[in-house]
Parts: C-alpha cells; sequence; structure tokens
C-alpha cells in the first residue's frame, strides 16, 4: 500500500494550531529505522485570527504548509526519507546552499547577489552547517558588513550603509528560503533585524526655480524637455528614455495619461499628466517610436544639464532624478495627499515616499519664519 502524505493539525498553547504530516502507512526513519508516521513542521496557525494580517499569515502558513506536503508526497514515492535525518540536514553547508542560489539569478540582479555572497563566503571562511547558524551569526554578519570593505574600486574605502543594506537583505532572502525549503526549522530573517535605509539629502527646485529653468535655453532641446517632462510627471529618466508613443493615451473621461511598465520595479502603471506635460512631447509619431528619441544617458548630457542650470542662476547640485524629487516635493507642498503621491512615483511602499514629507515640513518652519516684525 503506498504511504499517503496529510497535512493535519493540533491545538497547543496560545490560541495556535501546530501543523504537521501524517504518513500512513508509517515509513522508516532514516536514523534508527523505527517506522514513523509525523513530521512536525514548525508551523502554526492562530486558532482564531483577530485582524486582517493574523488571516494573511495564516493563509500564507497553510500554503506553505500545502508545498512541504506536496514535496513529501512525491519524495517517499522515490524512496527517499532523508527529509527526517535531524543530522543530514544540521551537516548542510548553507555557504554551497546561498551559492546555488546565486546561480539561479540572471541579469543585472544577479550582481548584487554574487556580492552579498562574497562578502558571506569571507565572513563564513567559505563554509557553515546548517547547525551553527543562528541569530548571533546572521547579527555578527550583520555588523561585518556595517564596517567591510570594498571588494572593487578603492578597496582601502568602506561600503555605504545602502550597499550594505542590500546585501544583508538578499542573505535574508536566503535565509527565507532556506527556512520555506525545511532546511531550517525557524524563519530566522524574521527574528533579526534589517540594516535601515541611511537619510540622504534630496536635492529639489522650488517652482520658482523650475520656472527659470523653462525661461533658460538649454544647449540640447531634447534634455530640457526630458527634464521639465520629469518635473511635471515624476517619471524617472530611466523610464522617460523608454518611452514610446503606444504607451501615451488620450480620453474624453480621464484625458492625457501613460500606460507603462516601470524598468526599475517592473510593475504596470497608469500615470495621469497634465495638458503641459503633454506638449513637451511633440508631434505624435508611430507606435514603437521613441517619444524623446535620442535620449541616452551619459556623461556629456550630465555636463550640459550642469550648464544649463547655472545659466538659470541655480547653485544647487541638480542631477536629473532632482527633478522626481521637484515633482513630489511640490506636489506635497501644495497639498497632494502623500497616499496619491506615492501612487504618482509608482513606490510600493508609502514609506519610500514619506521622505518627502520631512522635506515638505522644513519647507513650511523656513515660511513661517520669513515673517518677522520690528518688536
Amino acid at each position: 500500500m503506498a504511504t499517503k502524505v496529510k497535512l493535519r493539525q493540533r491545538a497547543i498553547s496560545g490560541n495556535r494550531q501546530s501543523l504537521y504530516l501524517d504518513f500512513y502507512p508509517a515509513i522508516p526513519h532514516p536514523e534508527t529505522g523505527e517506522p514513523t508516521r509525523r513530521e512536525f513542521l514548525g508551523l502554526y496557525l492562530f486558532d482564531k485570527p483577530k485582524n486582517p494580517f493574523d488571516k494573511q499569515s495564516n493563509n500564507e502558513t497553510k500554503q506553505l504548509a500545502e508545498n512541504i506536503r506536496a514535496k513529501r508526497q512525491i519524495e517517499i514515492q522515490a524512496g527517499n526519507y532523508g527529509f527526517l535525518n535531524t543530522k543530514l540536514k544540521a551537516e548542510t553547508d548553507f555557504v554551497q546552499y546561498f551559492k546555488q542560489i546565486v546561480e539561479t539569478k540572471t541579469g543585472g540582479n544577479k550582481n548584487g547577489w554574487q556580492t552579498a555572497f562574497n562578502y558571506f563566503e569571507v565572513f563564513t571562511g567559505g563554509k557553515l552547517t546548517l547547525s551553527n547558524l543562528n541569530e548571533n551569526l546572521c547579527n555578527d554578519f550583520r555588523e561585518y558588513l556595517l564596517t567591510a570593505k570594498r571588494q572593487r574600486g578603492i578597496q582601502s574605502e568602506q561600503i555605504t550603509q545602502s550597499s550594505a543594506r542590500a546585501y544583508y537583505n538578499k542573505f535574508k532572502a536566503a535565509l527565507k528560503q532556506a527556512y520555506k525549503k525545511g532546511l531550517i526549522e525557524k524563519d530566522l530573517s524574521t527574528r533579526i533585524d534589517g540594516i535601515s535605509e541611511p537619510e540622504v539629502q534630496r536635492e529639489y527646485l522650488t517652482l520658482e526655480q523650475l520656472q527659470a529653468l523653462v525661461n533658460t535655453p538649454c544647449s540640447i532641446p531634447l534634455l530640457k524637455n526630458a527634464a521639465i517632462f520629469s518635473a511635471l510627471t515624476g517619471l524617472r529618466f530611466s523610464d522617460i528614455s523608454k518611452l514610446v508613443w503606444s504607451e501615451v493615451q488620450y480620453s474624453e473621461l480621464e484625458g492625457y495619461f501613460l500606460q507603462f511598465r516601470q524598468k526599475k520595479t517592473k510593475g504596470v502603471e497608469v500615470l495621469p499628466i497634465s495638458e503641459q506635460a503633454f506638449k513637451l512631447l511633440g508631434e505624435r509619431k508611430e507606435p514603437t517610436e521613441q517619444v524623446f528619441k535620442g535620449l541616452i544617458y551619459s556623461a556629456y548630457l550630465n555636463v550640459h544639464l550642469k550648464q544649463w542650470i547655472l545659466r538659470a542662476g541655480i547653485t544647487k547640485d541638480i542631477t536629473f532624478h532632482c527633478f522626481r524629487h521637484t515633482f513630489a516635493t511640490l506636489q506635497l507642498s501644495y497639498g497632494t495627499d502623500i497616499y496619491t503621491v506615492s501612487k504618482m512615483l509608482g513606490h510600493r511602499e508609502l514609506k519610500t515616499t514619506q521622505i518627502y514629507a520631512k522635506i515638505v515640513d522644513d519647507t513650511k518652519r523656513k515660511a513661517a519664519d520669513k515673517i518677522k516684525l520690528d518688536m
């Protein structure tokens, strides 16, 4: 009779249900040879979910448990009972497991994963068994990244906090995957603190400075139109440069809008734009033709951008991305709510947009201090 694997649960303390797999008929334990009918998954459900977050957690946990059940059924049918061998799991090399994950990545995303692995390999000396993988080691790796030196370029320089954060997030993702695969019993990725995003000075233009740029000639008119378009729409350079005419649309009800896929996040966006922004695009051409044809990011372009900004009398250190910051800051300054601004910028999380709210608060403070009386 073929063994069937069923997902079951039983009540435990704390108003929770523990999930386990039931094997019937029993299977031989690879360490003792004794028949075994259960494998506890270390996954738990809320008995009575109190809020949407608890309900979502239950749904995700059930799905994960079901995935493990299906995997176990296949393994048992193949006569593989190694998943019960705790000693075998404990001796698995997490460094090699991390490397296998990196090898599955493709494109530009692989570079970040590879660098994260390189730092972890140096930190561990090239070997780390799962039996030695714990919260303390994860926290030690976090501190190591915060003081690590660059592996390329000027190697005496320390990597930035943003880079350390990106590499540590890759490491946490590897931990999460190991947990989902059943290699580790605890989800360490949720038990350790991440590296916070450092606050950076985000330069932006005031409305008066933006108007000054509109009134100032630029040696590359295409660059000027693209920059002002970014300030009126919040679009990144990468999305502006690849924009094609089929993505520029109009309806009597909605007016002008863009329907496109963000290059950075891959998310599909529908972005309303003003008539002024539309006029910057020029005469409509073939659907597949680029709107800002010939706009290519380069050092040459940046030189002309700097010259144009200086001719307008602006001494701030303005890059092309600052026009996106300008859009966000001006929208908030003129009363657009932060949720709407977040959606228009294509942010996945509201906290990404909140940095602009801090800028606006500072702007309001400076405005309040402008009214002074001789008392």
